[in-house]
């Protein structure tokens, strides 16, 4: 097991020669679903047009060739991906890039003539969303119907060897004593990876009371992830890379925590600007916008604020004994103008 030191070390190197080989693109805001915890309060007459196509394929292109990595991959986002109609020809594009490319899903639109449609534009990775068995997934998803319609997407998915696949799932105080139904649903399908977060309180998340776990909760969800990593064969079952975890680090993740936001994942938004990972306050973080400036040019000459996290050293980080491998947490988890970490991981796996 790699020893803290190594991994700041190596941490350390990669921020250093920041690599881009994961790109988001926020290709819609429009969404077929009213989640509850939506942090871009998207709808389906969004207030934002659809990106055109070749608007994002411009901005690709400002990435010579010769620095597009073998694992590059660029993941359209949304919103929900599947309401633009043209989602199969932007796939194509970005393949003739050189890009891989992959989708997050609601999965309500996910039918096995979309499927062959997008593996023929050569989509090679993909996520569903799935919030807990009926009630509380469809509870969680705004939508009646959503739920069997994810596990239809979940089950064609599964089915096609070419794809890279997993679930995701958000848990909250509706669904956390039915993570074993969860598990055994998406075992019997063979589902090859389940990755599960926890809620960000912000957009409609924020005043919403049953989305968020107690610390008492969170350790529990520790608890479950561990002991269903242990397990011998089957599906994969991780924690998200959301924070650092403490006592939790090494059992409930296959690698260390690490927040690549802005040292190998920037994001395309709807409105042309550049950021890392889409959850990221863009009205704080953003770096520029593929309108105005030359993407790869952006990545390489900013960023900083991602590659240089001591401004995060402050409020209930400054004393913080774990900062040097936490980092002031996810990057995710500093949203509007203040001075402290608005969400602390460590400090939830301190419940007893």
């Amino acid at each position: 097991m790699i020893s803290n030191l190594l991994f700041r070390a190596f941490r350390k190197i990669e921020t250093n020669v920041h690599e881009l080989n994961y790109l988001f693109w926020e290709c819609t805001t429009r969404c077929n679903l009213h989640c509850r915890h939506c942090g871009s309060d998207c709808k389906e007459a969004a207030g934002e047009r659809d990106m055109p196509i070749t608007d994002f394929i411009g901005a690709l292109k400002t990435i010579p060739p010769k620095d597009i990595p073998k694992n590059f991959t660029v993941v359209l986002t949304g919103g929900e991906p599947l309401l633009r109609p043209d989602l199969a020809e932007a796939g194509r594009q970005i393949r003739e890039c050189g890009c891989h490319w992959g989708m997050v899903s609601n999965g309500y639109f996910y039918t096995a003539e979309k499927q062959r449609e997008l593996l023929r534009a050569g989509m090679g990775a993909l996520t569903i969303s799935l919030d807990g068995l009926e009630q509380s997934h469809d509870w969680m998803r705004g939508r009646a119907g959503s739920f069997e319609r994810a596990v239809n997407a979940v089950k064609l998915a599964v089915s096609e060897p070419r794809l890279y696949f997993d679930v995701v799932t958000c848990v909250n105080q509706r669904n956390i004593d039915e993570l074993e139904d969860i598990y055994t649903l998406l075992s019997k399908i063979g589902v090859p990876q389940w990755r599960i977060f926890t809620i960000i309180p912000i957009g409609r998340a924020l005043a919403d009371v049953e989305l968020h776990l107690s610390d008492n909760q969170f350790v529990k969800l520790m608890e479950f992830i561990k002991s269903h990593r242990t397990r011998h064969g089957g599906m994969n079952v991780t924690f998200s890379c959301e924070g650092y975890l403490g006592r939790y680090e090494r059992v409930v993740r296959s690698a260390p925590y690490f927040c690549h936001a802005g040292i190998n994942i920037a994001s395309v938004l709807i409105d042309g600007r550049i950021c890392a990972c889409p959850n990221i306050d863009r009205d704080r973080f953003s770096q520029g916008n593929i309108y105005t400036d030359n993407l790869y040019r952006v990545w390489n000459e900013r960023f900083e604020v991602f590659r240089d996290r001591s401004w995060a050293h402050t409020g209930i980080c400054k004393d913080c004994k774990v900062f040097e491998m936490c980092l002031g947490n996810g990057m995710h988890n500093w949203h509007g103008s203040g001075t402290d970490v608005i969400n602390c991981h460590y400090r939830k796996t301190l419940a007893k």
